[in-house]
């Protein structure tokens, strides 16, 4: 059953490579034809040699015009087919690059339209070894297959008819040992699949784990992690060393078991033409057919071996491009409705009207959660860990959808809203930091790429930016690397603070948005913030109480319900649970 399943996966592989092949159709029988031309230039070599010998080992003489003539079609040969096989080479690479790179376009698609649920449960390194290392196996695979599989099948077809022209009856016997060869590495191919297949899935586990450990380097040391970590690291990388060592081993034996069987079915060849040679039936050869036939053999076996190489590379190819189609697969989020609203002019108003939410069926988070927010208010979220602030904003920006209930902006269900709409009227602030590889003021302006000097410098001075800013070394076009490089954590917040202040929307989310930011610096952006949310509506979600005394509105928030509401002062006054956890930071010890 299991052996059925497997052949049943590669043949849909198998099917899906073809579908992306497809486009390219006029290049691949553009490819056939040329290896069709280089085939049988290629084998017509072999007749005219054996003419030449013939006239060599003539009764006592040696035609030289005639072997002059010859050696002239044998250069044009011989050149027309270096021509061909390049153009044919060309053109397979093309075709192989371009279906990569097509490859590599809908992959990176799919990561962006991937649900949230999808990135969070899966390691980022195997998603990159899916975009990157595994397509790179499938281009590898594939060239070979075009370079290599579209000729030789064509050399089999071609030597066996040039073989029959000469005698049939040596041709049989040269036909009926090769399906050996066959069968002896189908029998290595499904085995090496197999190892091929694990090593991929390895690689990727392997890149995971590496990219975990680069990414928390800090955290790893500060905790004194890394002797587990590099076990972790040795098991890993033994298990890949073990998957590799047994797929190269069944893929590398391969190729001296077929050339056994093709050295003895040469060796029979030749015993039977020598045979040939001194018979006088009609069977009977020259010197110069022996000659092409031997020629013609050692051509017939060759194909077989590079054929059983490509079908050895074709599995590590199968392997890695279905890990790439079942990325492809991945339901993605779903579709804006046809009929969806594309918000405009919004004031600000949200409803959230009985939501319920988990990420897990079995484990409930949010449960009958109700919210009336007006146009222009400051709604702060405040509650425990694990009580479901975060994921309140996760639902308004709509990472998630609701399992029951509904959520409105100005009225309009915001599932029946465009994404892209619903997203671009929000300004979103998080605890965690997000800076590109570029320049200061590529970061700044990211949501906004025409914005001018002018407004870039604005909003950075909005932010208390622009005096750490100017005192680096290239001031805004100082080039910083991957996730703000060597900036502290509260300058990397600063900028991305920056960043939401350039292009001001309706409706702001600060999630700890200073929760990286020294006490004085606090206090400035404060106050940018109280003249960012002016007229706009605003959800703040602070753990420091110290940063939501002026909000409108403070909902306390505690596993998963809404337990209190109201001003700072009103929930102070009725001793609750805020009270409890405002106390706690502020009360006296």
């Amino acid at each position: 059953m299991r052996s059925k399943e497997k052949s049943s996966n590669n043949k849909a592989t198998l099917k899906r490579i073809l579908t992306c092949i497809r486009p390219y159709w006029f290049f691949i029988l553009l490819s056939l034809i040329l290896a069709v031309v280089t085939v049988v230039l290629t084998l017509y070599i072999p007749i005219l040699i054996g003419r030449a010998v013939d006239l060599i080992v003539g009764k006592g003489f040696v035609d030289f015009s005639g072997l002059l003539q010859i050696i002239r079609t044998i250069v044009i040969a011989i050149s027309l087919t270096a021509v061909s096989q390049w153009m044919m080479n060309h053109i397979n690479n093309k075709i192989t690059y371009r279906v990569v790179k097509d490859l590599r376009i809908q992959a990176f698609h799919q990561l962006q339209m991937l649900p949230l649920s999808y990135i969070d449960s899966h390691p980022s390194g195997d998603l990159i070894s899916r975009v990157i290392t595994d397509i790179e196996q499938f281009s590898d695979g594939l060239l070979m297959g075009f370079t290599q599989l579209f000729t030789g099948v064509a050399t089999i077809v071609g030597t066996i008819l040039f073989m029959i022209s000469i005698n049939p009856l040596i041709t049989l016997i040269v036909v009926a040992l090769s399906p050996l060869s066959f069968f002896i590495a189908g029998f290595i191919a499904k085995k090496s699949f197999l190892m091929f297949k694990k090593q991929s899935e390895t690689r990727g586990a392997l890149t995971g784990l590496t990219d975990e450990m680069l990414g928390n380097l800090k955290v790893v040391q500060a905790f004194g992690h890394q002797e587990k970590a590099q076990e972790e690291f040795e098991k890993i990388n033994s298990q890949l060393a073990e998957y590799s060592l047994k797929a190269t081993f069944f893929s590398s034996i391969t190729n001296p078991a077929t050339r056994f069987m093709y050295a003895a079915i040469y060796a029979g060849v030749t015993i039977a033409g020598c045979f040939a040679c001194f018979t006088a039936t009609g069977a009977a050869l020259t010197i110069g057919q022996l000659t092409s036939f031997l020629s013609y053999t050692n051509q017939y076996t060759k194909p077989f071996n590079e054929i059983t190489s490509v079908i050895t590379e074709l599995q590590n190819s199968l392997a890695s491009a279905a890990r790439v189609f079942q990325l492809l697969d991945e339901p993605t989020i779903l579709k804006d409705a046809e009929n969806a609203v594309v918000l405009q002019n919004v004031q600000g108003a949200v409803s959230l009207q009985d939501v319920s939410f988990s990420y897990l069926p079995k484990v409930p988070l949010i449960d009958h959660l109700n919210l009336e927010v007006k146009p222009g208010q400051r709604v702060a979220i405040v509650g425990p860990t694990g009580c479901g602030k975060t994921t309140v904003i996760n639902l308004l920006m709509r990472f998630y959808d609701v399992n029951k209930g509904s959520i409105s902006v100005d009225g309009h269900d915001i599932r029946q809203a465009t994404r892209e709409s619903l997203r671009t009227n929000y300004g979103m602030v998080l605890q965690e930091t997000w800076l590109k590889s570029g320049t200061i003021r590529e970061n700044i302006a990211y949501g906004k790429p025409d914005a001018s000097p002018e407004e870039i410098i604005r909003a950075a001075k909005d932010a208390h930016a622009h005096s750490f800013i100017m005192r680096m070394p290239d001031g805004y076009d100082t080039v910083i690397g991957e996730d703000g490089g060597s900036l502290s954590q509260g300058q990397k917040q600063l900028l991305c603070i920056a960043r939401v202040m350039l292009n001001l929307p309706p409706m702001l989310i600060l999630d700890e948005a200073t929760s990286s930011i020294d006490t004085m610096t606090e206090i400035r952006i404060q106050k940018a913030f109280a003249q960012m949310m002016k007229g706009r509506t605003s959800f703040i979600v602070a753990h420091r109480l110290s940063t939501i005394r002026e909000a409108d509105i403070i909902l306390v928030m505690k596993d998963g319900h809404i337990i209190e509401q109201g001003t700072h002062e009103s929930l102070l006054k009725q001793n609750g649970f805020y009270a409890e956890l405002y106390n706690s930071q502020f009360a006296p010890v």
